[in-house]
């Protein structure tokens, strides 16, 4: 399938095309109306599919739970190494497209790192991500912000006190999702460690209560995002907030989704490589 159709259906999954005009580019691409319509599940399933670590994988435990918070019940995709050995955990904040199928498969290859890792649906007050990729961001537009951050607070509580867990806890997310883990950063004084992948950054007053250690990694050409590091920089200076920061030169905003046409592959395995370190040296007992 042509390429271009992956960067059309990306920009539309990422909000920059409402669902009339990514039809009518697709048509344009695809030869005619009746063929954007048959090749959309195509896409989709393209998608859907995409994944590095199966549900099934037998090296690990996976199961869909849900965990309490002040508005309810969130609902959560587990991943942990079989066996009674208790792990660090690690929460893994979605895009803006809510909890995919994508979303889940990285949760599991934190768990393949030796963590137990927990990737909660920021829909799940409206019952969950629907499977149609339009529905899901515009039900993310209707979050409310104050209650989202506290269920991914929550989040860090639900870890921090499963009997399969040491205790310790850390949080990943991508682009909308990378904003959040900088917000649960400044919410959560549990939080150990926290790796923002391009996103939005806190307000500098908020800065001085983060306790967690940060990994902030960024995209070269992600000019929107990148515009807040100065100021985010400096109040993480200033409140001596430990931090690290990486710039993935040549690489745009979502490079590490592996299932969009932004991705890069340097870039999302030497950032994978960090993480991953980085949640070990800063997670262990």
């Amino acid at each position: 399938m042509d390429q271009k159709i992956f960067g059309l259906y990306d920009e539309y999954t990422n909000g920059l095309l409402d669902r009339r005009e990514f039809l009518k580019r697709l048509a344009v691409l695809a030869g005619s109306t009746a063929a954007a319509v048959t090749l959309l599940p195509l896409i989709e399933h393209h998608y859907a599919q995409a994944q590095v670590v199966p549900k099934d994988d037998p090296r690990l435990h996976v199961e869909n739970i849900k965990y309490p918070c002040e508005t309810g019940d969130v609902r959560a995709h587990l991943a942990r190494p079989k066996g009674e050995t208790k792990r660090p955990g690690v929460i893994v904040i979605h895009e803006n497209r809510g909890l995919n199928p994508h979303t889940e498969d990285v949760a599991r290859r934190v768990a393949l790192e030796g963590f137990l890792a927990i990737a909660p649906d920021a829909l799940s007050p409206f019952g969950g991500t629907p499977e149609d990729v339009s529905e899901a961001r515009a039900l993310m537009r209707k979050l409310d912000s104050k209650a989202t951050i506290k269920n991914y607070v929550a989040a860090v509580q639900y870890l921090k006190t499963h009997p399969q867990s040491t205790g310790k806890v850390g949080c990943v997310g991508f682009c909308w999702g990378g904003g959040v883990t900088n917000q649960v950063a400044v919410n959560s004084p549990d939080l150990t460690a926290a790796v923002p992948f391009y996103g939005r950054q806190p307000a500098s007053e908020d800065v001085p209560k983060i306790k967690a250690s940060l990994l902030l990694q960024y995209a070269g050409l992600d000019k929107r995002i990148n515009a807040g590091i100065e100021a985010f920089e400096a109040a993480l200076k200033k409140a001596s907030v430990d931090y690290k920061i990486f710039m993935y030169e040549g690489a745009g905003h979502a490079f590490f989704n592996d299932t969009g046409s932004r991705y890069h592959e340097e870039a999302t395995k030497l950032s994978w490589k960090r993480t991953i370190a980085f949640f070990k040296e800063k997670l262990k007992t």
